[in-house]
This record gives structure tokens, C-alpha cells and sequence, in this order.
């Protein structure tokens, strides 16, 4: 069998650029303030050909993804990081802790919320639930100068729920709480939200004993879902 990382990019590059699309990519890349060109292929049609082009390529390995990914990241167009996040979200089991550091590399090249946060969520989640051993990355990245990598730090528990550290989440949060950055303190709300779903009173809690630390931004966030509950009146 060819090997796997080189015949997915063949496929990938010779169907994307069949389905290219100049007039459809100047809006797409309008809307992501011009930060990268786009090919003007749109996400369910994106999938679709992800899909087609890697039929019968075979299941990739770690090494595999890891090389794969890094030929997507090296493409100009943002439809290819699309689609490298997409293949390592579909694989993210074949993966052990080592790859990590691949994903801290992905999400510190080309960094913007559009990847990043599905690294975070959807493959940093799962690496560190996986070996919780990991949370001590997690530690080292909250405390980083790269907003993408503390970022990733405070979302990555997005889809824990009840397995959520809530401690270590509470401390992600004020560790940043001050930060003036515009996605950091979204995420902060995002992830508390998010948490409130699964604990409301303790996200509560918390914003009520942190209300003068945490932005007005990251408040609004993080009780948006409970505000919502209850101005339908159904149950915290």
C-alpha cells in the first residue's frame, strides 16, 4: 500500500483544485479579515470531498496524521488546515500523548479561532483525557505568552462535563482573568458557560466570588445559557 501522508495530500490537492472557486473565495476570505486565501470551497462541500478524496488511502497511524498535517499547514489555503483539522478529529484515537506537541505546533502556525479552537476541543481534549498526566501541559500552556496555547488551556475541557476538572478549570480562569486579550476572555466565558450546564450553581458561584477579576465580557458569557433558563422559567 502507498504510503498514507503523501497519497491523502495528492488526493486532497488534485479534488480541491478541480471544485476551486475564485469568486466564492473572496467573500470567505473577507470574512476571516483577510488572513488567509481561501479557495472558495465551503464547509459541507469541504467534507464531501475530504471524504471522496481519501477513499480507500487506508487508516492512518500517528505518524501518518502527524505528517499529513504538517504537508496541510504548509498549503496556502485555509480549506486545507480545514480539512487537516477535520482527518485528525476522525483519528484522534489512533493518537498517544506524544502527539501533543504535534497539536501545540499546529495551534501555534497559521493561529486563528477558526482551527484552533477545533484542536482544542476535539483533539487536545481528548489527548489529555486520555492520559491526564498531560493536564501538567495543560499548566505549563496556561501561563504561556501565546494567546493561542492559553486559549487552547481553558477550552480544552469543552466537552468533559461531568469529567471535568472544576478546580483546574476555576484556576485557568483566574489565572487570565485579567488578560486584555479579546479571545482569552471569550474563551473564559465560552468555557464557563459551557460548564454551566453541567453544574450551574457552582459556575455561579464562581462568577459571583470573582466579579470584580473577571471582564464583563467573560461575565456575559458565562452566564448567557443560565440567563436564558431563566427567562423561560425551566429548571437551573
Amino acid at each position: 500500500m502507498a504510503p498514507y501522508a503523501p497519497t491523502a495530500l495528492r488526493r486532497l490537492v488534485d479534488t480541491f483544485e478541480a471544485h476551486r472557486d475564485p469568486a466564492r473565495a473572496v467573500p470567505m476570505a473577507a470574512y476571516m479579515r483577510d488572513l488567509f486565501p481561501y479557495m472558495g470551497i465551503a464547509t459541507p462541500e469541504r467534507r464531501r470531498l475530504t471524504r471522496a478524496a481519501l477513499e480507500g488511502v487506508g487508516r492512518p497511524g500517528e505518524g501518518d496524521l502527524g505528517e499529513l498535517a504538517g504537508h496541510l499547514w504548509e498549503l496556502p489555503e485555509r480549506e486545507y488546515q480545514y480539512a487537516g483539522v477535520d482527518i485528525l478529529i476522525a483519528n484522534v484515537k489512533v493518537c498517544g500523548p506524544e502527539f501533543l506537541a504535534t497539536a501545540g505546533t499546529l495551534i501555534t502556525t497559521k493561529s486563528w479561532w477558526d482551527t484552533v479552537d477545533g484542536l482544542a476541543s476535539r483533539i487536545v481534549g481528548p489527548l489529555v483525557a486520555a492520559t491526564p498526566d498531560l493536564a501538567r501541559t495543560m499548566d505549563d500552556w496556561i501561563e504561556s505568552e501565546n494567546t493561542w496555547l492559553a486559549r487552547t488551556t481553558i477550552l480544552h475541557q469543552l466537552g468533559f462535563k461531568q469529567r471535568t476538572d472544576t478546580a483546574r478549570l476555576f484556576r485557568y480562569c483566574l489565572r487570565r482573568s485579567s488578560d486584555t486579550e479579546f479571545f482569552i476572555r471569550k474563551a473564559i466565558g465560552w468555557a464557563l458557560r459551557e460548564y454551566s450546564k453541567t453544574d450551574p450553581e457552582a459556575v455561579r458561584r464562581f462568577v459571583a466570588e470573582h466579579e470584580s477579576e473577571l471582564s464583563g465580557l467573560s461575565k456575559r458569557e458565562a452566564l448567557l445559557w443560565l440567563e436564558g433558563r431563566r427567562k423561560t422559567g425551566a429548571p437551573p
